[in-house]
């Protein structure tokens, strides 16, 4: 799945850690997160960085953004560095977010258990098609059921759960008109599932999850796996 960012650098960028680096944060965070629950303490760079598909110099260099340079002979401390990433990702905090567009794809999402832990809470589902206006989705906290709500009540929906991020899951014609609405309604980040490109002020960031190309991109490699089905 590939993200791609739309808006102006962020806030982490500007204080000096590359876009790059950012990209990467959350691999190293999932993969120090699956260590310190198997109970491994400290773990080496060399291994890290393999279970996180970069080399061990992209790694430390990686992690000296954030000051932490690990101990000679020793290495990373698991349960620290989950902390130090959480952090400086912002995953210490609690990000409300609203998600609009609850079709396959936004029924998916606002069931995803991994918001939760990672310190995002989804206090609203906003979705145009009246058989959905009603359906109560376990997508809150510890299951917690939402009711999804008419789009006419999309402001209100922002504003009672105190969003600041949006996801939208619609089709590519409502995408921007969805934006808009978010943004005047005070949300502030947004993340875009719409096969889209979304126009925003400045101020808003944006990132883009596109499926399709990411499918394309396997489609290519799978080719040249096998050129007898180009043939």
């Amino acid at each position: 799945m590939r993200v791609v960012p739309l808006s102006p650098p962020s806030d982490v960028s500007r204080r000096g850690i590359p876009e790059a680096t950012v990209a990467r944060l959350p691999i190293y965070h999932r993969v120090l997160s699956h260590l310190a629950e198997r109970g491994v303490a400290t773990v080496s760079s060399e291994e890290l960085a393999a279970a996180s598909g970069v080399t061990s110099a992209k790694l430390r260099k990686d992690l000296s953004h954030l000051g932490s340079y690990g101990t000679r002979g020793v290495g990373y401390d698991t349960e620290y560095l989950v902390y130090q990433i959480a952090r400086e990702l912002g995953l210490t905090q609690d990000w409300r977010v609203v998600i609009v567009g609850v079709g396959n794809l936004g029924h998916a999402l606002a069931n995803y258990g991994g918001f939760a832990s990672r310190g995002f809470r989804v206090v609203g589902l906003v979705d145009a098609d009246p058989l959905r206006v009603g359906e109560r989705i376990p997508a809150g906290r510890d299951g917690e059921l939402i009711e999804v709500r008419p789009l006419v009540e999309l402001e209100t929906v922002v504003l009672d759960g105190e969003a600041s991020i949006g996801v939208i899951a619609t089709p590519a014609s409502a995408a921007q008109a969805v934006c808009d609405r978010l943004v005047s309604a005070g949300v502030t980040s947004i993340l875009n599932f719409a096969p889209a490109v979304l126009s925003t002020p400045a101020g808003v960031d944006v990132r883009k999850v596109d499926l399709a190309t990411e499918l394309q991109i396997l489609a290519f490699h799978e080719q040249r796996k096998h050129p007898e089905v180009r043939a």
